[in-house]
């Protein structure tokens, strides 16, 4: 028997001693196992005590920490669904708070205002919507600038050590911006890299399979490590939508995942389903729900990683250093309680898993489209922030590895 599977399929009432007496008997991973640091001595803590409010990182494919590891980046709300509030960037060393941006309005409380690092952490970038019309800002870390660069688009994810972001129309009415753009944080320059034209002509048969005719945009672009690629999925308005109500499941319908190099501006691999994908270290692969790998590079070769928790509803993430991965959900799979979900770090090659920590997670911001923990590690692999709703807020936290060969 597995000695992580044996230990991890135990019930949730099961101490943590008992647990490591498991690994013992059964053989733990041997010393240069990237597992090893995460099965003792971690510790898990909120990333900020202060009382009365929600404070929740984005999204699991974006770092809230800044690239130099020294602050953390939240949205901090004080109203029941986390719909409205502020820019807040924390000092890890001192703890002292910094409201950098205030007063947004956000699409719901699953990814906040996809506020971000960027420009290598010299600015934070994020959404607001403010009279029905939405704009992207950034934020200069040093003089605390607010600068509006585009107006009726959204946010979605660049990479921290950079300027550009990824920015696309809102998918429930994107007007005349179907296409991606990459928005300049030094500059507010935005250019066009992938037209809605050159996607329906590759994929045309498809999309009027999946769209039924319906005008299409893209939609919620992820920029690869590298710079050099990118994913998307592909939208069309749905009835709510098209009443310009985006607060609504049937806002709009999106599937699919697209890969585009953005060096030759071509085509790269087409998937018609989207689970919640991200991207592998070495900006080829993509990580998937089911515990899987996509290689772009090779038609979508799908490699599987063997003996590994399926989690319902799991957001999964690879650390920086392509050792790990770590997942949300629920965890019936392991003997859970009914509705608890968990954080679970896997090694990639497979069989070995921890789950650090364990809650009801049916709580906190009640967003009609709930907050989810989002598990990600930090650019060291040696921290993982997720969200966890267990009580009237939803908190952001911090796992960090017991030092050591890490």
């Amino acid at each position: 028997m597995n000695a992580s599977l044996a230990s991890n399929r135990l019930p949730t009432a099961v101490p943590a001693l008992f647990a490591l007496i498991a690994f013992s008997l059964f053989g733990a991973p041997t010393s240069n196992d990237p597992l090893r640091p995460w099965q003792a001595g971690v510790t898990v803590r909120r990333v900020s005590e202060i009382p009365g409010r929600h404070a929740l990182h984005t999204y699991y494919l974006t770092n809230p920490e800044s690239p130099d590891g020294r602050r953390v980046l939240f949205f901090a709300s004080t109203t029941p669904d986390a719909h409205r509030g502020d820019l807040v960037v924390r000092d890890r060393a001192s703890g002292k708070e910094t409201v950098i941006a205030r007063g947004i309005n956000t699409e719901d409380a699953h990814r906040g205002a996809c506020q971000q690092w960027i420009s290598n952490g010299r600015r934070v970038a994020y959404h607001d919507v403010k009279d029905g019309r939405w704009s992207v800002h950034v934020v200069d870390m040093e003089t605390l600038q607010d600068r509006k660069l585009a107006d009726d688009r959204q946010l979605c994810f660049g990479r921290a050590i950079d300027d550009l972001l990824p920015i696309y129309g809102c998918h429930w009415n994107p007007g005349p911006y179907r296409d991606l753009e990459l928005l300049n944080a030094a500059t507010g320059e935005v250019r066009t890299v992938v037209t809605i034209a050159d996607v329906e002509r590759h994929n045309g048969p498809w999309l009027a399979k999946e769209f039924g005719g319906r005008t299409t945009s893209i939609f919620f672009p992820v920029i690869s490590p590298d710079g050099q690629r990118v994913f998307f999925k592909m939208s069309a308005p749905g009835p709510d939508g098209e009443k310009n109500n985006f607060m609504s499941k049937n806002a709009s319908h999106r599937q699919g995942t697209v890969v585009y190099d953005l060096t030759t501006r071509t085509p790269v691999f087409m998937r018609e389903k989207w689970g919640h994908p991200g991207w592998h270290p070495d900006s080829r692969r993509i990580i998937e729900m089911g515990n899987v790998f996509f290689d772009t590079s090779e038609n979508g070769r799908m490699e599987k990683m063997p003996d590994l928790p399926n989690m319902r509803g799991n957001h999964p993430s690879v650390s920086p250093d392509g050792r790990l991965f770590v997942m949300d959900g629920l965890l019936d799979e392991i003997g859970g309680p009914k509705g608890h979900w968990g954080v679970t770090v896997c090694d990639v090659r497979g069989q070995h898993f921890q789950v650090l920590h364990r809650f009801d997670n049916a709580r906190g911001a009640n967003s009609w489209r709930r907050n989810h923990p989002h598990p990600i590690f930090s650019a060291d692999s040696r921290r993982i922030y997720f969200n966890v709703s267990d009580g009237e807020w939803t908190q952001l936290y911090v796992a960090e590895a017991a030092h050591g060969d890490k």
